[in-house]
């Protein structure tokens, strides 16, 4: 897609701080990060949102997360752990319509505090809630 940063990025054509290529995915620093090391892991196919990520794709992005996790602890950012998340669509803070992953190195004492909003929940009707999803899913024994 030709207006799509990432896929510029991908092209040559805009700048980025390269961490890692293969044939499949591309990761690079955040031109604006929330921590020191903050990598966001982008498929090389342009997909919008989830719905048009191959699943194979998606798990090869969270393999590659994972592998950024444990270099982010290894390195000199000496990061304590890390935060991955993939905001999928407008509605979920999705500003970048390419479907990318963010993986934001965290450390013991920072300040960052965007997911304070999840520290304190309720549960809303479990029971309704997981019926619906599983009805979604294809019915009780699609969990598997």
């Amino acid at each position: 897609m030709s207006t799509c940063i990432f896929c510029a990025i991908m092209r040559g054509e805009a700048p980025a701080e390269r961490v890692y290529e293969d044939d499949d995915l591309l990761a690079f620093l955040d031109s604006r990060p929330i921590t020191r090391g903050h990598t966001l892991v982008v498929p090389k196919t342009h997909a919008a949102e989830l719905g048009d990520l191959d699943p194979e794709a998606g798990a090869r992005m969270f393999r590659l997360g994972h592998r950024l996790v444990l270099a982010l602890r290894r390195s000199d950012l000496a990061a304590d752990g890390a935060n991955l998340m993939l905001n999928d669509g407008p509605a979920a803070f999705q500003t970048v319509a390419h479907v990318h992953l963010h993986v934001v190195p965290r450390r013991h004492g920072d300040r960052l505090r965007f997911a304070t909003g999840l520290l304190l929940r309720r549960s809303t009707e479990p029971a309704a809630t997981a019926a619906a999803i599983r009805a979604a899913l294809g019915g009780p024994d699609a969990a598997s």
